[in-house]
C-alpha cells in the first residue's frame, strides 16, 4: 500500500500568530506515498499509523509505510479514526461512530453524535475522554461526551483567519493542544489551538503538498504526520508546539511500546 520512506531537506515553518517563548514550528523530515489517506492516528503500541481512506477498511502501517493489519466496521465506510484507551473509534463522515478493538472486533453497535453532527471529517479523544470533531459543512469544531451528547461547539469561520475546510484533527497529549489541517478548498494550512479552542498559530503547508486530509502526532519523538490527498502521500515533520512565555521545553511523551 505504501512506498519507501524518502528523507527530505529540513525546512522550518513558523506560526506568525503565536508570541510565546516557543511558537509553532514544523520542520519537514521525510515522505512516503500512500493511496488516498483521509485520516491518521499514531499508535504507540505498534509504533505505527492507523489510516482511514474512506473505504470499508482502516489500515495499520509502520512508520516506514509497511502494512501490519486491516480492520473493518459496521459502518459503510471509515473516513475518520482515533485511538480511545486501548481501542479504536471510527467514523463514517456523516456523524455515525463505532468503537472497535484493534483487531477490528465491534465493542458496541454504531451510534450517532448529537447536536446535528453531519459532515464529520476528523475525530480525536481529549484528556477528559470527550470526543472532539471537525466538520467542513457546516464549518465546526465540536466537543461531545463519550456517549455522543453535544457539549460545546465553535464555528471555525469565526477564527481569524477562518477555517473553512477542516479535515483532520489530532491532540498533543503533553499540552492538550489541538492541531487541525484545512484542505485545498480552504487555506491548505495547519492550525494550532489550546485545549478549549483558542487559536495559537498557523503554518502554510503548500510547499509540502496540496489538500491535507489527516494529521497525527507522535509525542515521544516530537514528530507530526500530515496526509495529503494531492499527490497521495504522507509528510513527516519535527514539531514544536506553542508554549507560554517562560515555559520549559516539553519532555517527550510515551513512545513505541513494542520496541
Amino acid at each position: 500500500m505504501a512506498q519507501r520512506f524518502i528523507p527530505l531537506c529540513t525546512v522550518a515553518l513558523g506560526g506568525a500568530l503565536a508570541t510565546g517563548a516557543s511558537a509553532l514550528d514544523l520542520r519537514a523530515t521525510g515522505t512516503y506515498q500512500l493511496n488516498r489517506p483521509a485520516s491518521l492516528e499514531y499508535d504507540p503500541t505498534f509504533c505505527g499509523l492507523w489510516i482511514a481512506n474512506e473505504g470499508p477498511e482502516a489500515i495499520l502501517v509502520t512508520l516506514q509505510g509497511d502494512e501490519l493489519r486491516r480492520i473493518s466496521s459496521d459502518l459503510y465506510r471509515i473516513k475518520a479514526i482515533a485511538i480511545e484507551g486501548d481501542n479504536l473509534i471510527v467514523g463514517d463522515g456523516l456523524g455515525r461512530l463505532q468503537r472497535l478493538t484493534k483487531d477490528g472486533a465491534p465493542l458496541a453497535a454504531p451510534f450517532r453524535l448529537g447536536g446535528g453532527a453531519s459532515d464529520t471529517e476528523g475525530i480525536a479523544i481529549d484528556a477528559t475522554g470527550d470526543i472532539v470533531t471537525v466538520e467542513d459543512d457546516p464549518e465546526r469544531l465540536t466537543w461531545f461526551t463519550p456517549d455522543g451528547a453535544l457539549r460545546m461547539r465553535i464555528d471555525t469561520m469565526d477564527f481569524d483567519p477562518p477555517i473553512s475546510e477542516a479535515q483532520g484533527i489530532a491532540i498533543d497529549p503533553r499540552t492538550g493542544h489541538l492541531v487541525i489541517v484545512d484542505d485545498w478548498e480552504g487555506s491548505n494550512s495547519l492550525y494550532e489551538f489550546t485545549a478549549d479552542g483558542e487559536l495559537l498559530g498557523q503554518a502554510s503547508l503548500i510547499e509540502y503538498g496540496t489538500d491535507p486530509e489527516g494529521i497525527a502526532i507522535r509525542p515521544g519523538s516530537d514528530q507530526l504526520f500530515v496526509a495529503f490527498d494531492g499527490g497521495a502521500r504522507i509528510v513527516t515533520f519535527d514539531y514544536t508546539p506553542t508554549l507560554p512565555e517562560g515555559a520549559e521545553p516539553l519532555p517527550p511523551g510515551a513512545d513505541c511500546m513494542l520496541f
